[in-house]
């Protein structure tokens, strides 16, 4: 058996060190051993993080068990944000239909196969308008780092495990939240990845767990056709990002598409391997309006080969792991630019087959950028109505809708 400490004492004013340099992202003395979703390590966050969150009382690092790509055990990081607000306040902000208290499963798209861009460091840099609005109805706030150790962005079957992990820790944590505290998911492109994927793994995975809802928008259900979607357009950054993160799962795989890569020449192997090194903003700008195919000697048919081919067969499409059993509400834009609206019909008409339990909005204005923000407020109303015990839906229904509250171009 292993050890660990119940809680790390940090003091307030300590500096916040990026993941690949803070001792607290390691894995624990055969912590292997332990079961998923197990603390293995907890702090509380260090610097000024509840000053930067609002309606946040104290903020917490929790380390755990998980599982990545290849069933095999690997640890990952959570963010729990405590509310000022508590469940049994009589505030009118707070589920007074909940006296458990509420917890949200907050998943960030930092798309990113550097480990540094992970969320509770990232989070330093800036407030997030979602999570402190949930703060300020009373509910517990995670922020899982999903990608894990590796920073493996678009890896699914890693990312629904340490999605699902991230919440059997906060439940065990003991830090407020009852045993029948109701918990729901929210994520938002890369976001609604993790939680997808922990939606359709649950029932295998993680069978004890009774989420009150999902909320999945902007999703890409399918890795290979978002890489053909935005190749050589203004999000082409997200393919050298996404090729990393999910070969990072499987070394065979890396080792040919690295094998793969040019050594001389503008399309060459440093500056597409510096994607390791860069956040979502930064591989955008890097990379944008490129044809990334051109980095590999094969080009784009080094992608059809066998292992290639197999590991976006089992970590790279949605829907095969398992069907969602809480409710869920998708939202995406009919004219995303990222992943062709298609993909997500194609999904939801699967899963409605068999049975789940699915509101999906297709809306007529924006893009994928726009839909993050036209959205927002109708995935998080939605969200209230699954947290304190009032959400009436069953069955499936798909709806085209006109929303447009953003000043962002359409």
């Amino acid at each position: 058996m292993f050890s660990f400490p119940l809680l790390l004492k940090r003091g307030v004013g300590a500096v916040p060190l990026p993941p690949s340099q803070d001792p607290f992202y390691t894995g624990p003395t055969n912590f292997q051993s332990a079961a998923p979703g197990a603390l293995l390590r907890v702090r509380e966050a260090p610097g000024n993080l509840t000053s930067v969150i609002q309606n946040c009382s104290t903020a917490y690092n929790i380390l755990y068990r998980t599982t990545n790509s290849q069933y095999q055990p690997t640890w990952a990081v959570t963010t729990l944000f405590v509310p000022l607000l508590q469940p049994n306040t009589t505030s009118v902000a707070t589920n007074s239909s909940n006296p458990g208290g509420a917890l949200l499963s907050y998943q960030i798209p930092y798309d990113s196969a550097d480990v540094d861009a992970s969320p509770s460091y990232a989070l330093y840099s800036g407030n997030e308008p979602d999570i402190s609005a949930a703060l300020g109805r009373g509910w517990f706030v995670s922020v899982p780092d999903y990608e894990g150790p590796l920073a493996s962005f678009t890896a699914g079957v890693q990312s629904g495990h340490a999605t699902l992990d991230s919440i059997r820790a906060v439940l065990l944590s003991g830090f407020g939240l009852s045993s029948n505290a109701r918990y729901a998911m929210w994520g938002y492109s890369g976001g609604a990845l993790a939680s997808e994927w922990a939606a359709e793994l649950q029932v295998q995975y993680a069978p004890e767990l009774n989420f009150s809802g999902a909320a999945v928008g902007g999703l890409t259900p399918n890795v290979t056709s978002v890489m053909n979607t935005v190749n050589g357009t203004a999000s082409a950054g997200l393919i050298p990002s996404g090729i990393l993160g999910l070969s990072s799962q499987y070394p065979a795989a890396y080792d040919f598409l690295v094998q793969q890569l040019k050594t001389s020449g503008q399309f060459n192997k440093t500056g597409f391997l510096g994607a390791k090194n860069m956040s979502l903003d930064e591989t955008i700008q890097y990379f944008a309006d490129q044809d990334i195919f051109e980095y590999f000697t094969d080009g784009i048919s080094a992608f059809q080969e066998p292992v290639v081919q197999k590991v976006i067969n089992s970590d790279g499409l949605m829907g095969y792991h398992g069907i969602p059993q809480m409710p869920v509400f998708a939202y995406k834009a009919i004219q995303d630019e990222v992943s062709k609206i298609g993909d997500t019909d194609a999904l939801v008409e699967k899963y409605c087959a068999v049975g789940a339990n699915i509101l999906y909005q297709r809306n007529s204005v924006g893009g994928h950028e726009a839909e993050f923000v036209n959205g927002d407020a109708r995935a998080f109303e939605w969200l209230s109505s699954a947290l304190n015990g009032t959400l009436q839906q069953t069955g499936c229904l798909i709806q085209n809708v006109t929303v447009n509250i953003t000043s962002i171009p359409v």
